[in-house]
């Protein structure tokens, strides 16, 4: 027995795609986190949240490929895969951008206080 019909696949594609990739990562992942972590603010906060968000993305793409091998069809096991797929991609790699640009604004804080004992 199927998950869900393809016309209800749509609309969960639709639904958690738009909102999953519209919201958490472009809307709060892009247009907070990118600029706290620009600034070096709430890296707590940001670091924790990419994290969260690779998560969500690591467990949407188990339950897609969980409905692939129990045999689901094709639009069940492809609107969690595709999804999990990308969101654990951008979210992984969030977190590494992340990390690197909170070093990068240590460095430069450690730098200029080196500067201004000299």
């Amino acid at each position: 027995m199927e998950w869900w019909t393809e016309v209800q696949a749509g609309m969960i594609g639709g639904i958690v795609g738009g909102g999953v990739g519209g919201i958490l990562y472009g809307a709060i992942g892009g247009g907070v986190c990118g600029p706290l972590a620009g600034k070096g603010l709430a890296r707590r906060f940001v670091m924790g949240y990419i994290t969260a968000c690779a998560a969500l993305g690591v467990v949407l793409l188990g339950i897609g490929l969980y409905a692939l091998v129990i045999g689901q069809p094709f639009h069940v096991w492809f609107v969690p895969v595709q999804i999990g797929l990308l969101g654990s991609t951008l979210g992984i790699g969030g977190y590494f951008l992340f990390r690197r640009i909170y070093r990068q604004h240590e460095q430069r804080t450690l730098a200029a206080e080196e500067f201004r004992r000299a």
